[in-house]
């Protein structure tokens, strides 16, 4: 009767081994991942300098209502003098907490990175989302004359007279 608690815990655990909280999970600490949320009135841009030769290596303009959660691997790189290390990031909608870094590169070692922030001019507007292509409030349904380019007023008939 204990064995089904105690398989149920090490399966819970073995299915979170591959997920990434940008808060430090369980046990945070210092060398944990770095997540940057950009908002409409303060959307962000990130750039990743590699400070031997002063060049990006990773620039990205995270969409409004977004965050960009990184995180670096030391030693999982394909170079072991020029990008000894591994980052892995991804992009996800702003508030997400625990998910799965899919995307990665090569990069240099700690001491030969930096990470620039930098706001960018505001307001930048999010995108709409997928579910409201077919609104009936939308600008897109409103007929000409509605629009501030204007249009021809529709014939009026019995009922509104």
């Amino acid at each position: 009767m204990t064995r089904l608690p105690t398989l149920s815990l090490i399966a819970a655990s073995l299915a979170l081994a591959g997920c990434y909280s940008p808060r430090g999970g369980i046990y945070p600490y210092s060398g944990g991942g770095y997540t940057y949320v950009s908002t409409e009135m303060r959307p962000v841009t990130i750039v990743v300098i590699d400070t031997r030769t002063e060049e990006p290596f990773f620039k990205l303009d995270i969409p409004a209502g977004k965050q960009l959660t990184m995180n670096f691997l030391e030693g999982e790189g394909d170079d072991p003098v020029e990008r000894p290390d591994r980052m892995v990031y991804s992009i996800w909608d702003a508030g997400t907490s625990m998910g799965r870094l899919t995307n990665q590169l090569t990069c240099p070692p700690t001491g030969c990175r930096r990470i620039d922030y930098m706001v960018r001019t505001a307001p930048e507007w999010r995108e709409e989302p997928a579910e409201y292509v077919h609104r009936t409030d939308g600008a897109a349904s409103k007929p000409t004359w509605w629009t501030p380019q204007g249009g021809e007023l529709p014939k009026r008939t019995k009922y509104y007279e």
